[in-house]
């Protein structure tokens, strides 16, 4: 359950993005949210036929590049959207309506902290989108983030998470392959709703 003491996300504030069209939401149905140019979201999509997925992009450029390649590819179980992600979730999501949640690089947000995922009252809305027992992966090349986000996840939203080192040969996104070819470490830390968590979005839906 998560602390009441902590400052509300306010979803009635934000208005519905520019040609915003609501998805038919699938029974496994994944989000990821900053997909760049879409290299995780196209493997994802072609390695799991039996999974949905929509990936959220802001950047007009890195998502022009992921919609033509998601076009050419005419994969039937992936949504490619263009917009903020924030507003895009608020009106188009129903309460638990997600198998599992991918934040992968970078967010790390160096100059406004209160802007990081775990940081954010947003994260408690999100959290209401997840069904019982759904996973969500982060994914970083910075170690003070992810130890961060850890104390965050265990701390503000009671929450059990899984932080290990991410696979040398890992090539899930763009970043991924940059940080890891530099012989950098990249972390990830997975977070899985417990049935019967509580948030106070629950019952709130978009009219």
């Amino acid at each position: 359950m998560t602390d009441v003491n902590l400052r509300k996300f306010k979803p009635e504030k934000l208005f519905a993005p520019r040609g915003f069209v609501k998805p038919q939401i699938e029974s496994l149905q994944y989000l990821e949210i900053g997909a760049g140019r879409g290299k995780h979201a196209l493997m994802f999509a072609q390695e799991n036929p039996d999974k949905n997925l929509i990936a959220i992009e802001r950047t007009r450029n890195k998502f022009n590049d992921f919609a033509e390649k998601a076009e050419q590819l005419s994969l039937n179980n992936l949504i490619a959207v263009h917009a903020d992600a924030i507003p895009w979730v608020v009106h188009a999501l129903e309460p638990k309506s997600l198998a599992g949640v991918f934040l992968l690089y970078p967010n790390p947000e160096p100059k406004n902290p209160s802007q990081r995922w775990l940081n954010m009252p947003f994260f408690e809305f999100l959290l209401s989108r997840m069904q019982d027992k759904a996973k969500l992966v982060l994914a970083t090349n910075i170690q003070s983030y992810i130890e961060e986000a850890e104390q965050l996840a265990r701390n503000q939203w009671q929450l059990e998470p899984s932080v290990f080192a991410v696979d040398k040969s890992s090539q899930r996104t763009h970043f991924e392959v940059k940080y890891l070819a530099r012989g950098e470490t990249c972390w990830q830390m997975d977070l899985i709703k417990p049935e019967g968590y509580q948030t106070r979005f629950d019952d709130w839906v978009k009219e």
